[in-house]
């Protein structure tokens, strides 16, 4: 490669790099480019009064007197919150609905489209998108998403596009949804900037069998930044009230197959607090459902201050493991719930189980006397955000109906 060569892609590889950098980080920086007037780009907002925003067209039902402030979703039907061409960017997303249950929240789910692709690049129950879990709105903020007082939803996420933008939200409900309000503020461009990205979304949930590590994302293909993600986890009671989040973050990075480039230290560690989870409210690590009565946690961790760059692909997988007290593991056992012995630590001396020739079983006497992890498997779901530098990924996303367990 001569030297000019070698210029030139380190230039395009740094100009995308700060471009990602620079979106990621818009909130951030805000208060320090509102200032400046950007050529060409023009202020729009999409709501019930003015779809799409269209110039001069806002607030002309019933003599501009709050003619028409929300709509309406059929069932098993949708409404369009954006639906433009040309160049652009969503900068915020704001929306609420009349009916709030679990059960409503269950059915419905935000779909997103960017440059006319074939398939979305976003299809998310609502509630998970917004970073909650289990139909239920609890308020909190985060650097991206918002359930102010817990009737309402906000996202400012930047979303960027080439040639349009397409914004559903989806009734999978038998019922139609009578109210919905939206607002959904965005720019257009004269111009799309070069080497680009775009907002993806993949959610999903499963119990893995025993052993098996719950895949936040899979390998997705492409040159792109991963931006952090939110679960849920209904854990099993068969584990009493054992901590389920011993397991680590583990992320496959261009070409990683059987061991990852980047692993933590345990579920906690990744989410920002540290023995154990109780509900917390950070700008970009918390836990909005600590229920230790129905056992759900609904976390989140969002990568604002440190993106997991890759250049060819990324999966993102979290193990099921968990731990307790000697006593209490062998309780459990004895009880039927399904578990693998993975590792003992006796006052910090590690006995490292899965690796010993003859492990010690649990039932004998001279089993090390500590706090014992074990694989087990627990209800997970998960959102994991990322962007990416095409429109459309290689990821699966089945239609999904009714996910959710009932509010904690």
């Amino acid at each position: 490669m001569t030297e000019q060569s070698l210029s030139t892609q380190c230039s395009s590889v740094l100009r995308w790099t700060l471009l990602v950098m620079a979106t990621v980080f818009s909130t951030a920086v805000m208060a320090q480019s509102v200032y400046q007037l950007p050529p060409g780009v023009v202020s729009r907002m999409s709501s019930p009064e003015n779809h799409n925003g269209v110039q001069g067209q806002g607030a002309r039902l019933n003599q501009g007197a709050k003619g028409h402030a929300f709509d309406a979703i059929p069932a098993h039907g949708h409404v369009d919150l954006l639906n433009v061409d040309g160049p652009g960017i969503v900068k915020r997303i704001k929306l609420s609905t009349s009916d709030r249950s679990a059960k409503r929240w269950q059915q419905l789910r935000i779909v997103m489209t960017w440059d006319h692709a074939d398939k979305p690049a976003v299809s998310v129950p609502l509630d998970a998108f917004f970073g909650l879990a289990f139909g239920a709105m609890k308020p909190y903020q985060s650097v991206w998403f918002t359930d102010a007082e817990g009737r309402s939803l906000t996202s400012t996420l930047p979303m960027p596009y080439r040639t349009g933008a397409h914004i559903a939200i989806y009734n999978d409900g038998d019922t139609p949804l009578t109210h919905i309000y939206y607002n959904v503020s965005y720019e257009r461009w004269p111009h799309a900037p070069p080497h680009m990205a775009y907002l993806h979304a993949y959610w999903h949930r499963n119990t893995p069998p025993l052993g098996q590590d719950f895949v936040i994302l899979p390998r997705v293909k492409g040159h792109g930044a991963y931006l952090g993600t939110n679960i849920g986890v209904r854990a099993d009671p068969i584990y009493g009230a054992h901590w389920w989040g011993e397991g680590e973050v583990k992320m496959y990075i261009d070409g990683d197959r059987r061991y990852p480039s980047l692993v933590g230290t345990g579920v906690e560690d990744y989410f920002g607090t540290a023995w154990g989870m109780s509900h917390f409210i950070n700008r970009d690590s918390g836990c909005v459902i600590a229920n230790k009565k129905t056992l759900r946690w609904a976390c989140y961790r969002y990568h604002a201050p440190d993106p997991v760059y890759f250049q060819h692909d990324l999966k993102v997988t979290v193990q099921q493991i968990g731990g307790g007290p000697l006593a209490e593991v062998r309780e459990h056992a004895a009880h039927g719930a399904p578990m693998k012995l993975i590792s003992v630590d006796a006052n910090g001396h590690i006995s490292n189980l899965l690796t010993m020739q003859h492990p010690p079983k649990l039932s004998d006497k001279d089993f090390p006397d500590g706090w014992v992890n074990y694989f087990r498997h627990d209800d997970w779901s998960a959102v994991a955000y990322f962007y990416l530098d095409t429109p459309t990924d290689n990821l699966a996303r089945k239609h999904w109906q009714g996910s959710h367990a009932p509010t904690p």
